[in-house]
């Protein structure tokens, strides 16, 4: 049986292992994470940047020197080698890879999106996880969006223009207004449109020139792209030693890859073990994670709505 098939931004995923781990490479910490999902029956699918929307270019930047003191470019073709040779699928994006991982799931090509990154929800990703870190026991949260908008009472169209409210990475918000006052708006008037003539101009001055309408097509527009086929392969031990060199002794690499096959055939041994007694147990992320669904608490309201992108958090 196959597991939880996951979507993730692999921008997103490395830029994390930076913040937690400056002075170690992220290929080392890519290398690492992904075995343990994969050993565990998590099957990721790494996502990668296109060309991200004119709207989203300063933002980038700013987040980058921000957050890392530094404008500096991720060593993408070494992240795609190093994911091939652990036989994992990527996925180049057309644009936003968030948007993407979003489309994915809609589709039923993957069965959840992981990020940190709240876009996913505005994309329309019907399942997002959050804090998945390939931690024993860590506690991972799910979202659902249908529940989320149920609970709202508001339509998917109605959320984007929330979330815009809020902050995104596409264009100013409205100062001054939070998620409560924000929601209520959404909810009696439906529109930016309408909220904009029925909110106090001198408190919440609207931006000039404000493209909201642009970021609200930006969320709401599929990725021009064909579902792929995902292929998963055994990983290549002798490349993987001759790729991470530089960043992780080999003896280290050669342990853990022995670790991951053991585990593999344990898991293996496990399965054919329920099958010849009559049992049969498909494996659930929540045999590795503690999973806490926040379908019926959506407006743990004060900040998940926005969907700026944080500082991400040391694993």
């Amino acid at each position: 049986p196959t597991g939880k098939v996951i979507a993730l931004d692999t921008s997103v995923v490395m830029n994390q292992f930076r913040a937690a781990t400056p002075s170690l490479s992220p290929l080392a910490g890519l290398f690492f994470r992904t075995l343990t999902f994969l050993e565990h029956d998590i099957k990721p699918v790494f996502v990668f940047d296109g060309k991200p929307p004119k709207e989203k270019t300063a933002v980038v930047s700013d987040t980058f020197e921000t957050v890392f003191g530094l404008n500096m470019p991720l060593n993408t073709k070494d992240c795609l080698h190093l994911l091939k040779l652990l036989g994992v699928p990527v996925i180049q994006a057309p644009g936003d890879a968030e948007a993407l991982c979003a489309w994915l799931v809609r589709e039923g090509t993957v069965d959840a999106v992981a990020s940190e990154d709240m876009d996913t929800l505005p994309f329309g990703g019907n399942i997002l996880i959050r804090q998945l870190n390939a931690k024993k026991d860590s506690e991972v949260a799910e979202y659902s969006l249908t529940k989320l908008l149920e609970k709202l009472q508001i339509s998917h169209e109605e959320f984007v223009d929330l979330c815009i409210l809020l902050g995104c990475d596409y264009c100013d918000k409205i100062p001054g207004l939070g998620p409560k006052k924000a929601l209520t708006l959404i909810q009696k008037h439906r529109t930016i449109e309408n909220v904009v003539l029925h909110i106090n101009r001198e408190t919440h001055p609207v931006p000039h020139f404000w493209k909201y309408k642009e970021a609200r097509k930006i969320f709401l527009d599929a990725p021009q792209t064909v579902a792929p086929e995902l292929t998963w392969a055994e990983p290549d031990e002798e490349a993987l030693v001759r790729l991470l060199f530089k960043v992780v002794k080999e003896d280290r690499v050669r342990r853990r890859m022995e670790k991951f096959r053991k585990t593999r055939q344990s898991k293996r041994e496990e399965r054919e073990n329920e099958k010849a007694t009559g049992g049969s147990r498909q494996s659930r992320m929540q045999d590795f994670f503690r999973v806490t669904r926040k379908r019926e608490q959506p407006v743990a309201a004060a900040d998940p709505l926005s969907s700026k992108r944080k500082r991400p958090k040391s694993k």
